[in-house]
């Protein structure tokens, strides 16, 4: 299998679709777990392309289980690897992250203190 690493500052916004499970194993039904005894956890990553107006959906195991994860949140993921496979003639990609969290808020934009005057209107008196 090859590792590829995945630069995530050039996939644009990402985002929980599928909150985060425990991988299970099909065969055993016991939670899957890394090379280190982990035990991995998955979640639906909906990932849209920068300037494009297409989206795709992956799956991103992550050692342990991720906390703050829900339905809807954007999120960050770290180390991010796509892994070519193959398994008796069936090939594909699958990802792996260091991490992934809630992605971190930015400074909050003021709302406006008046609504904008509708062109034609006159100062008020």
């Amino acid at each position: 299998m090859q590792n590829i690493p995945v630069d995530v500052g050039r996939l644009g916004s990402l985002m929980c679709v599928v909150p985060p499970e425990p991988r299970i194993n099909q065969e055993t039904g016991q939670v899957r777990t890394d090379r280190d005894g982990n035990p991995t956890w998955v979640v639906g990553v909906s990932v849209r392309q920068q300037q494009t107006r297409r989206a795709d959906v992956i799956e991103v195991s992550v050692p342990g289980e991720p906390t703050g994860i829900s339905e809807g949140i954007r999120v960050q993921v770290t180390e991010l690897v796509a892994v070519a496979w193959e398994i008796e003639g069936r090939k594909g990609t699958s990802f792996r992250a260091a991490s992934i969290a809630p992605e971190a808020k930015g400074p909050a934009v003021p709302a406006p203190s008046a609504r904008p005057k509708a062109a034609g209107q006159g100062a008020d008196t």
